[in-house]
């Protein structure tokens, strides 16, 4: 894939519009059912936000990207990646496996959705957030999920 969360289908683009544009669409390409990747980048650009996955080899045990359904082989080299970006502190995972595997590299304790734990990890004292999926296979509003998004959003500087 070209960007993160480039399923049409995906809530990803329409949270983060809904929170920081009060539009859902704010993202979407109005000539086509997609997202409007030049703008995301922008924007991701002009706040601080970067993207990256928590493995870097996964296996798909059935047939979908469901968490159950992923088996990781090969973490993130989250000190790598932490030593490109200097200025981060706070990290979110989209749902209960990226969550799972930041636990399990930085030693943290798994926090609820919607909550984050303290993590030390290359030297560099962190905030490990549990955010709920973005995916329309987890059934609830996009205004719903914005509520968990919020937060964090707002105590970086997002919002």
């Amino acid at each position: 894939m070209d960007f993160y969360y480039p399923n049409f289908q995906n809530d990803m683009w329409r949270i983060v519009g809904y929170l920081t544009f009060g539009d859902r669409q704010a993202f979407e390409d109005p000539s086509a059912r997609r997202f409007d990747q030049p703008k995301i980048e922008a924007f991701c650009r002009e706040r601080g936000i970067a993207m990256y996955d928590t493995s870097e080899e996964i296996i798909r045990l059935n047939d979908n990207a469901s968490d159950a359904s992923l088996q990781v082989v090969r973490e993130v080299n989250l000190g790598a990646l932490l030593s490109a970006i200097p200025q981060c502190h706070t990290l979110l995972a989209t749902g209960g496996k990226a969550a799972e595997t930041l636990c399990r590299i930085t030693g943290c304790a798994l926090p609820a959705v919607g909550a984050w734990s303290p993590a030390r990890h290359a030297g560099r004292e962190l905030r490990i957030w549990r955010m709920p999926s973005s995916s329309r296979a987890y059934p609830r509003s996009v205004e719903w999920k914005a509520e968990f998004y919020r937060r964090p959003f707002q105590e970086v500087g997002i919002l």
